[in-house]
């Protein structure tokens, strides 16, 4: 059959064939102007998704006012929704795989934007932390297959360009975030934080039905004691590495890790005996796929080093406003929006082993340049060295995300997905875990010996990065 008329044929449910059968997609990605549509929704959940991870941020103390909280009992409107996310972003990858990216991304979707709704008529805090967990895990059903679904949406010689957009995605929506925050409160309640995810949502949903492609489901018993053992695995390690910023005993932070390792221990070795593990043991057997995540997990980590001390040296050490400092941060999340689309068109046709070498090495250069800045620094000094940093990150990210979705089966994507969102998100939990440490032994060098540890990290690497020229070629999409 012509190409042409495979992908205007339509199957019996009245779908375009392209978004029911994946031998099509692998082959093509979706017809114009599907593909277009079907972007526009991921790149709407997304955002989505990230924004409601930093934006309650800001709203934090005028949450705690409004609903007569303490300022440390408000902390759980965030971490309520960084924990349901983390514990759910595997295994609703790995459901993924058994029912169906669309199924689950579509369900995520429109659970996150009921849960919205629900952050919005919140009137005491026990309702909002509790509507934050739903909308956390509606978020994880977002996260976890997204990029699962770019692999469908773009053919494989595109491929690098479809998780270049989302990589430019994310990097927009993180550094618009505070900002939209604020512009929010400027004009409104903090309720509307929340209630604008609603009309986004709803349009979203209402394309994504007609829009994203369907891929053929593998169905095999789900492992749900695998889903609970890893639920508290990372809910462990999320509770002691906030316990450890908040000084908690080192005793009570000590038994929650040590929880975490004996549970993680049982639950690594029942995935060693699964055909299609939770925890994808599979894909880390393949050389170039955990390269892939060592890079990712050195990359966030350097990152989230850098995010979380720069601010107290701009303001401490340099003596900085706090609009000073969001605007002299904003150049490195602001470049990468230009450096991600280049570095995934350039990942069509270079190796990420390369292209990320070359990132993490500039990445790891801008930060040293940043740690060794002098006492009186000139704005114009501090805007160049985050706008390098930014370029570096930049030029990793697009390329690492393809290669390690390429190099997974195509039956497995959904593992892939989830390994890309768990590898960030453990990479910023161990930086998160090091800033807190190091303020801790060194407070008055903190900021400064934090960012020479994230260039070691960034250095590390571009180390591991490079380890993959060595290495065959990943296989197509």
């Amino acid at each position: 059959m012509p190409a042409s008329s495979s992908r205007n044929s339509r199957n019996a449910s009245g779908a375009p064939r392209s978004a029911a059968h994946p031998a099509d997609d692998a082959e093509q990605g979706l017809p114009l102007p599907q593909r277009y549509w079907a972007i526009l929704v991921v790149a709407l959940g997304i955002t989505l998704a990230v924004l409601d991870s930093a934006i309650a941020n800001v709203a934090l103390p005028t949450i705690a006012r409004n609903l007569n909280a303490s300022a440390a009992s408000s902390i759980w409107v965030v971490n309520a929704y960084q924990l349901s996310v983390t514990i759910s972003l595997l295994p609703l990858a790995s459901l993924g795989d058994r029912i169906g990216y669309r199924r689950i991304y579509l369900s995520g979707l429109v659970l996150f934007t009921v849960a919205s709704l629900g952050c919005a008529l919140a009137s005491s805090l026990p309702t909002l932390a509790l509507a934050r967990v739903i909308q956390g895990f509606g978020a994880a059903g977002i996260m976890s297959v997204n990029t699962a679904l770019v692999r469908m949406i773009y053919p494989p010689a595109q491929l690098g360009r479809g998780v270049a957009i989302n990589a430019m995605v994310v990097a927009t929506s993180s550094a618009v975030g505070p900002t939209v925050a604020s512009a929010v409160l400027a004009v409104a309640a903090w309720p509307w934080l929340f209630a604008i995810n609603v009309p986004i949502g709803v349009a979203a949903i209402a394309v994504g039905l007609r829009a994203l492609p369907r891929n053929e489901p593998h169905p095999s018993p789900y492992d749900y004691t695998s889903a609970v053992m890893n639920a508290f695995v990372f809910g462990l390690v999320i509770f002691a590495v906030d316990g450890f910023g908040h000084g908690e005993r080192y005793g009570y932070v000590a038994a929650e890790l040590i929880a975490a390792c004996g549970i993680g221990f049982f639950f690594v070795r029942r995935q060693l005996t699964q055909p299609a593990p939770l925890l994808p043991i599979d894909l880390l057997r393949i050389p170039i796929f955990a390269l892939s995540v060592g890079t990712s997990v050195c990359s966030f980590c350097a990152q989230m080093l850098a995010f979380v001390s720069l601010p107290f040296l701009l303001q401490d050490h340099l003596g900085m406003s706090q609009v000073e400092t969001g605007l002299l941060m904003t150049p490195w999340p602001l470049v990468i929006v230009g450096a991600a689309p280049l570095s995934g068109v350039l990942s069509d046709r270079v190796s990420a082993g390369w292209l990320g070498g070359a990132g993490l090495t500039v990445l790891s250069l801008g930060l040293l340049l940043l740690a060794t800045l002098g006492a009186h620094p000139a704005p114009s000094d501090i805007v160049w060295r985050m706008a390098l940093c930014g370029i570096g990150f930049g030029m990793f990210q697009s390329p690492n995300n393809r290669t390690m979705l390429s190099a997974a089966p195509r039956h497995r994507s959904g593992g892939a997905s989830g390994m890309l969102g768990t590898a960030r998100l453990t990479g910023q939990t161990l930086g998160s875990a090091l800033v807190a440490l190091i303020f801790g032994v060194a407070p008055g060098r903190g900021p400064t010996i934090a960012l020479y540890v994230a260039a070691a990290f960034a250095a590390l690497g571009a180390v591991v990065s490079l380890m993959r020229v060595a290495r065959h070629t990943a296989p197509r999409a």
